[in-house]
């Protein structure tokens, strides 16, 4: 499989990535439209905050299955269109937090005492320390918008300063404000009015996009200073300058724009404006929040692991992913055997289905379920044939195909301790079901199989053969298979439970491939009834 990087992430991750046996190309420093035609052909795609992932990428992408965010932000993801495109989006929310925090930080500490407009001009030299005489932090408000996990660690420092910290954060609850040991402002018209120094931590949306215009600069104290090392847009730029150029905002520090530069053209390629730059008490860096060495590293060693699970197959906390509080830990050996179960269906029968019942009994009914659902719902896809089947377009395509699915829990359950039930209701009026349990922490057995008993530990592959409940069946098989050179892993015989049927069920593990020859021949036997193979 092949793997896309567009923006620049630390040389162990992409050597991670080629050690996991995947062919990766860097491809930096490109325009948006060269990216959208190139593509093309890549099932991974990897990106920081420059490059779109946008409708137009996706519909050239022709086998993309993954696109990974190296850094918090999602504000260049369309996540809405990768759900559509069946892509799953990852982010390392985590990883680069420390960095961004001690950025904000670094960036008041610098308006306040005039760092860089001092160090320009000793380098012009200009020595006369009177002209940027600054201010000292401790004792004064410092007003954060925005208590998440960055503002949280920016609370923390600036708090370790001796300043007075209050945050506006109106979906944060109460617990958290205490816990940082913050004060909290019920609008965001008292932080601006109380604050020497605003620090702005939030997503960009909607509600976020110019959160502070020349409305509310102009409530502020005369003299504010104002850090956004968050994202571009949350304050008008345009407004800023104004207020910079009037003293109304004593000086400012920008990490982000609304529009982006170029982060990789030469000095003098650039062709880019903005009225901030032309403010002198205007501190900007080029968006140099993630940049340290332990964030590059973090978020690289985190995208590429993430992108690199999806790529097999594996169940991730994805941007595009139904919500999920439990222990992912906890449901993962549920989540495979429920797409084993979904995948075993249509490769042992040819019935179409209208309508899928799953039931959770057991251990399995206290934990949250909807992801099993899904993988389940996977499976049942794959087997079908369909092409790029992903958790996050799961439900889109059952929908689309007219399959109606039921989920049902109880807590009561014979035999097992767990139980994952699945009753699938075909076109011809049948009802067949399959049901799967976990022995230990993580053995996959399937307990029964269109009405059969069984004790079948789920292997790769096996043959799935319904023959007639006579002596001699076994030996004809296990000799057909010796002499094709292919080893049994394991077997196992299953009948009705009412005893009822002159059929058995069997299935035999195998540890390795079965021809169309060896399954011709044993379908040859008289004994056997129906025969599949089975891949999981």
């Amino acid at each position: 499989m092949k793997i896309l990087v567009t923006e620049s992430i630390a040389a162990d991750a992409i050597q991670y990535l080629k050690d996991q046996g995947f062919e990766v190309e860097e491809y930096l420093g490109h325009k948006q439209e060269e990216i959208e035609e190139y593509i093309k052909g890549f099932d991974g795609l990897i990106v920081r905050s420059a490059t779109k992932v946008n409708e137009n990428l996706l519909s050239n992408a022709d086998c993309l299955k993954v696109v990974g965010r190296a850094g918090n932000g999602i504000d260049n993801i369309d996540v809405k269109a990768c759900t559509a495109h069946g892509v799953v989006a990852v982010n390392t929310p985590e990883a680069n937090i420390m960095a961004a925090g001690e950025l904000a930080v670094a960036h008041a500490f610098a308006i306040f005492r005039n760092i860089c407009a001092a160090n320009q001009g000793v380098h012009t030299d200009d020595f006369r320390r009177g002209n940027w005489i600054g201010n000292e932090l401790e004792g004064k408000t410092v007003g954060i918008i925005g208590l998440g996990r960055i503002g949280s660690i920016v609370a923390r420092k600036f708090r370790g300063i001796g300043m007075n910290v209050i945050a506006y954060d109106p979906y944060v609850p109460q617990e958290k404000f205490d816990m940082c040991n913050v004060k909290r402002c019920k609008e965001l018209d008292d932080l601006l009015k109380e604050s020497d120094l605003i620090t702005i931590h939030t997503p960009k949306n909607k509600e976020t996009y110019n959160i502070l215009t020349k409305t509310e600069l102009y409530k502020c104290k005369k003299g504010v200073r104002i850090v956004n090392a968050a994202r571009g847009g949350l304050i008008n730029e345009a407004d800023l300058a104004e207020a910079l150029t009037s003293g109304q905002v004593a000086a400012a520090a920008i990490d982000v724009f609304d529009v982006e530069p170029s982060y990789n053209k030469e000095p003098g390629s650039q062709n880019f404006d903005n009225p901030l730059i032309h403010c002198p008490n205007c501190t900007i860096t080029p968006h140099l929040g993630a940049s340290t060495q332990e964030a590059n590293h973090n978020v690289g060693a985190k995208v590429t692991e993430l992108v690199a699970k999806v790529l097999k197959g594996e169940l991730v906390a994805a941007i595009n992913m139904p919500s999920f509080s439990g222990n992912m830990a906890a449901i993962k050996p549920y989540v495979s055997l429920a797409e084993k179960l979904g995948k075993l269906y249509f490769q042992a029968e040819s019935a179409s289905v209208s309508k899928i019942d799953v039931t959770y009994g057991g251990k399995i009914a206290e934990q949250e379920t909807g992801i099993v659902t899904l993988s389940l719902l996977k499976g049942v896809l794959e087997g079908m044939g369909k092409e790029n089947v992903s958790f996050v377009n799961v439900n889109e395509t059952v929908k689309e195909i007219g399959i109606k699915v039921v989920e049902s829990k109880t807590a009561e359950v014979a035999k097992y301790t767990n139980l994952i039930s699945v009753k699938f209701f075909t076109d011809d009026n049948r009802v067949l079901e399959l049901c799967g349990t976990i022995f230990g922490q993580e053995t996959e057995v399937l307990v029964s199989f269109f009405g059969y008993e069984m004790n079948f530990e789920l292997a790769e592959r096996f043959i799935a053969m319904q023959n007639k409940d006579v002596p001699g069946v076994i030996g004809k098989i296990a000799t057909i298979l010796g002499n094709s050179g292919i080893n049994i892993g394991a077997m196992h015989w299953g009948r009705k439970a009412d005893k009822s049927s002159d059929k058995a069920q069997s299935f035999v593990a195998v540890e390795s491939d079965v021809s169309a020859k060896v399954m011709d021949e044993l379908k040859a036997v008289p004994e056997v009834l129906k025969l599949s193979y089975i891949e999981l």
